[in-house]
């Protein structure tokens, strides 16, 4: 007979994964969205916000409302840094060319970690309660569920932002049509700065979550690979597909991983992109464009 409490308790511990998966996602789409870039190093960055905060928290002993806003701050100058110096020179080229050095900058961040920090796994500062969570009879591990909490609490906190925030209406502008936005004068090269900026930040913040729930290591950005599965599923111009595929994969992979095994969480997870992609090519929520060639 199906155990209903412990479905019931899988399913909690899959919807609070999935919500870190919507936070990193919401960081692909942002740029995707402005700037039409697909970041396959998007893992990377979430990686390298997590070794930031190690930096600051762990190695320098700044206290943790210091070492957070620096961390995120620093994800933020890099994220301006690649815009600049990688991705604003290839304005015009063919977007396989843009891609390409998104796969090369995903190697030079790894090589970096190694190189900084070495390829050992390391711990970050405890800063979540440990307190059990429990919801009716359902057992959450404490730092799964506060940080699927801290996860939504900046996923609204960027929506927000960018429904009355000029600068996330230049987003949007832009993102909708760039020829209109520069018509209206606004500075698109400048708003494609900013989206990698946000981005950078909101993947740091997801980094320093799930490092602080599996610790840091060089090879974090796999986790990447389950970020580029949701906003695929989603649609990787939708920021309601973010949030929709984060919660449906990481559902998935928590029931695949209770019921199939743990090496199954994977499969089961590129079995529905498969699926989607065959029904909805351009994604649950995603943009249908057609271009003809």
């Amino acid at each position: 007979m199906m155990d209903w409490a412990y479905l019931f308790e899988i399913s909690l511990t899959g919807l609070a994964g999935g919500g870190l998966y919507a936070l990193a996602a919401l960081a692909f789409v942002m740029v995707y969205k402005a700037t039409r870039v697909v970041n396959i190093a998007i893992g990377e960055m979430l990686m390298m916000g997590a070794y930031l905060f190690f930096t600051f928290s762990s190695m320098l002993a700044l206290p943790l409302w210091v070492a957070v806003p620096a961390a995120v701050l620093g994800s933020g100058v890099l994220g301006a840094v690649i815009e600049r110096t990688m991705i604003r020179p290839l304005l015009g080229e063919p977007p396989i060319s843009v891609f390409m050095v998104t796969v090369g900058l995903a190697s030079v961040l790894v090589g970096l970690v190694e190189l900084i920090w070495s390829a050992d796994q390391r711990r970050l500062v405890e800063f979540m309660p440990n307190t059990p969570v429990m919801v009716g009879e359902a057992f959450l591990a404490p730092k799964v569920f506060y940080g699927a909490l801290i996860a939504v609490v900046f996923i609204a906190a960027v929506l927000l932002v960018f429904r009355f925030w000029r600068g996330g209406v230049a987003l949007r502008a832009t993102a909708s049509d760039q020829a209109a936005a520069y018509s209206v004068g606004i500075h698109v090269p400048r708003v494609f700065s900013l989206a990698w900026v946000v981005s950078a930040m909101l993947a740091a913040i997801s980094g320093i979550i799930v490092g602080s729930i599996g610790g840091i290591s060089s090879t974090m950005g796999v986790f990447g690979l389950s970020v580029l599965v949701v906003v695929i599923v989603g649609g990787l111009d939708s920021v309601l597909g973010a949030l929709v595929g984060g919660l449906l994969i990481g559902l998935i992979e928590a029931l695949a991983g209770a019921f199939l095994g743990g090496e199954f969480k994977l499969l089961a997870t590129f079995i529905v992109l498969v699926a989607v992609l065959l029904i909805r090519p351009y994604g649950l929520f995603g943009t249908h464009d057609i271009e003809r060639l």
